[in-house]
């Protein structure tokens, strides 16, 4: 008696069995796995941050696809298959997670209130309890649950007409008692006036213990991606100090990108003048109660806009790509002990990823002085490159520094930082030299009244 099975019994890497494919069939799915495998699990990932889940979801998505890799009739289309039926499975988690629960407001998922961060949670909440109980369940299971109308329409047992009905009337009374204001206009651009050499400052260690801080901002460009923000920031040059870049950045709406939502802003860097050397660039960015991140990014060059999203991969991520499994960098900032600094002698422990609050400080920047901790990051994003990065209590930065290790980018320029930049301040970073290069502050030190001391 023949007990073999029809067709082969393998294990593939992603650890799950096939018994579904010939041998031939088995290799080209295994192939094209490999190539897309990626993209596909940094989507599941960013719909579910949760490991277990994610890993659960991303087992049943290999499975499903290799029982149903023979229906596929276009290989090339094999990596927009995946993608679907990743956000199939996606969706089937998140109906039966509501499935097991009532529709309440304290069982709101912290995840997808806080996308524009606490301030934002506490309002949607409190609008929310404004609304009647009908509003409330249509805009839970319609955003929420992220469930489609004629899903919500056989839930409730009312017509398809009703629930788009009453979704329309839900969004519009929700948006009339929602207190935050509405979103810029697309292209709406604005300039604050920044100095045009930047101001005397002085940073003086304090003895007290650093304060942790709620972090929100962008890495690298200072905005906080929730509707309404909008900020200018400066590049200085040293040691002339003098704006050689601007960045004038806001807010405009919210968006989406592969099923994943987040709020829409632009950025138009240029000259001070704001004429010359202008580069336009739109991301779409996404706040959580726990991290900020980057989900797309588009820089207009001429007649040509470059999109890279969180699923191309290296074309995304070493520019735009931030923590583990790009989860973004985290909000909630307290000293780890990664990094330790005693005045200009630095050491780090040995990590990829090193970015910590290494003290106390008070920042005094155009007769107004902060109080401040000093969050540094060596060598996370740019081999070579550190920063310090000055946070108020409010977690916006009042002052952000760069350092070059003395040999980096030599090539480039010709010579080792100490002698192009012979005067300015050094840093010493687990024994290797790092000079100071540039500065950059942004409006809200030079609109704010008073400092934060």
């Amino acid at each position: 008696m023949n007990l073999s099975p029809p067709n082969p019994v393998y294990v593939s890497e992603t650890g799950f069995q096939i018994t579904s494919m010939g041998g031939d069939g088995l290799d080209r799915f295994e192939e094209l796995l490999s190539a897309h495998r990626g993209a596909v699990e940094r989507y599941v990932r960013f719909r579910l941050p949760g490991t277990a889940d994610a890993e659960d979801v991303l087992q049943e998505v290999w499975l499903t696809a290799c029982r149903r890799f023979g229906q596929l009739n276009n290989q090339d289309a094999f990596k927009a298959w995946m993608l679907s039926i990743a956000r199939n499975k996606c969706a089937d988690y998140f109906r039966a997670a509501a499935g097991r629960r009532e529709v309440s407001l304290d069982e709101l998922p912290e995840r997808e209130l806080g996308q524009y961060g606490a301030e934002a949670e506490s309002a949607v909440r409190d609008t929310l309890e404004l609304l009647e109980a009908r509003d409330r369940e249509a805009l839970y299971l319609y955003f929420w649950e992220e469930l489609p109308q004629a899903e919500i329409a056989r839930r409730l047992g009312v017509p398809l007409g009703t629930v788009k009905s009453r979704l329309h009337a839900a969004k519009r009374r929700f948006r009339s008692k929602y207190p935050c204001p509405p979103p810029q206009r697309k292209g709406d651009f604005f300039m604050k006036k920044l100095p045009e050499f930047l101001p005397e400052y002085a940073i003086e260690e304090q003895s007290a213990a650093p304060f942790s801080v709620r972090w929100e901002e962008l890495m690298g460009w200072f905005l906080v991606p929730r509707p309404g923000e909008k900020l200018s920031w400066g590049m200085y040059d040293f040691p002339e100090r003098k704006c050689t870049h601007i960045c004038d950045m806001q807010v405009i709406g919210r968006a989406e990108v592969h099923g994943i939502e987040g709020v829409e802003l632009t950025a138009r860097e240029s000259d001070p003048s704001g004429r010359e050397d202008v580069t336009d660039w739109t991301f779409v960015a996404q706040l959580t109660d726990t991290h900020c991140r980057y989900l797309s990014a588009i820089r207009k060059e001429g007649d040509i806009r470059r999109y890279a999203t969180f699923l191309d991969g290296e074309a995304f991520l070493p520019n735009w790509g931030f923590g583990e499994n790009n989860c973004g960098n985290a909000v909630h900032l307290s000293p780890k002990g990664d990094i330790r600094r005693t005045g200009r002698v630095v050491t780090c422990a040995d990590k990829d990823f090193l970015l910590d609050i290494v003290g106390r400080y008070t920042v005094t920047i155009a007769g107004k002085a902060y109080d401040t901790v000093c969050v540094m990051d060596v060598e996370t994003y740019n081999d070579g490159v550190a920063s310090e990065q000055f946070l108020d209590r409010s977690g916006r930065t009042i002052l952000w520094r760069r350092f070059n290790r003395d040999g980096w980018a030599l090539d480039r320029y010709g010579k080792p930082w100490t002698e192009l930049l012979p005067d300015s301040e050094r840093l010493t970073i687990n024994g290797r030299t790092y000079v100071h290069w540039y500065d950059c502050i942004t409006d809200y030190i030079t609109s704010e009244p008073q400092g934060r001391k």
